[in-house]
């Protein structure tokens, strides 16, 4: 894959004018999470709320696509309002659909899993005091005992790094070492030459990994063949490195504003930051797209 463009700054007419061509289309639309639908803090901001429920009752089809697990996927469509639509998370590895408000509403429709043992152990022997932990398919976590927080929205059972090295049905891996910068960590997973897996660093110094092949764009063309929507009418919004495969996928890939350089580089457009609500601009943009 290689970069779309430079968006060279935010440039709302040129947004406008990519995002025309979908009027009287039903498009689809993949969301991002962290740093677009909601910041740093986890706190979605009611205009961005009031977007999403506007665009889906215009008849789009709405997918919440993060490298979040499923667990802190959920909490997440339920805030947005999303009772009626999909979810990707574990970066493309699970995906969901949503049948109702209820908290038991929804239903997963594919799991993408993988062997996690070679990738695990060159993480292990680059920096074995990392903590490491992997998510079932069934929405689960084993962790290292120094995976003792709540980052999965669930507390991860403890095991040992050769249990974790002989665990099945995984769809994700995780590594995070909270004491080394985050450029050190980039440059260690580098140097550690993780094969075997799709692999994304994240705005700390935290590492997933999922099944080759697998990531946020895949599950979004899997969900576009399954409602036969067309690959001219895809939309993209994301900030991370987790989402660099969706911008280039997508007909519209729009990077967040605070988005790094490379990051944007994927991307056809560029938003306002999270700070200033970029994702809801692009929603009422696409609100003159109505399918009706």
């Amino acid at each position: 894959m290689s970069p779309a463009r430079s968006t060279k700054g935010f440039d709302e007419a040129h947004l406008r004018a990519l995002l025309e061509p979908l009027a009287g289309h039903r498009a689809l639309i993949g969301l991002d999470v962290d740093g677009t639908l909601v910041d740093h803090a986890g706190i979605m901001d009611p205009r961005v709320k009031k977007a999403l429920h506007a665009v889906r009752e215009a008849g789009h089809h709405i997918v919440i696509a993060t490298g979040r697990s499923l667990n802190t996927t959920l909490p997440i469509v339920r805030v947005a309002g999303v009772s009626d639509g999909w979810s990707v998370s574990a970066n493309g590895a699970v995906t969901t659909k949503i049948t109702g408000a209820g908290d038991d509403d929804y239903e997963i429709v594919e799991t993408v899993t993988f062997d996690p043992e070679p990738a695990l152990r060159a993480m292990y022997q680059a920096v074995p005091t990392a903590r490491f932990a992997i998510e079932r398919a069934s929405g689960g976590f084993i962790g290292t005992e120094s995976f003792d927080d709540l980052d999965f929205g669930i507390q991860a059972e403890p095991a040992s790094i050769e249990e974790l090295f002989g665990a099945k049905e995984v769809v994700r891996v995780v590594v995070t070492a909270p004491d080394i910068p985050l450029d050190e960590f980039a440059r260690i997973v580098e140097r550690a030459g993780v094969s075997g897996c799709e692999y994304a660093v994240g705005w700390s110094s935290w590492l997933d990994m999922s099944a080759p092949g697998t990531t946020k764009a895949s599950a979004l063309e899997a969900l576009r063949e399954r409602l036969g929507v067309d690959p001219e009418h895809t939309v993209t919004v994301g900030d991370g490195s987790n989402d660099v495969e969706m911008l280039d996928w997508a007909a519209v890939g729009v990077a967040m504003g605070q988005a790094s350089e490379r990051v944007k580089s994927y991307a056809d457009a560029e938003t306002l930051s999270i700070d200033d609500h970029g994702a809801e601009l692009v929603l009422r943009h696409l609100l003159s797209a109505d399918p009706r």
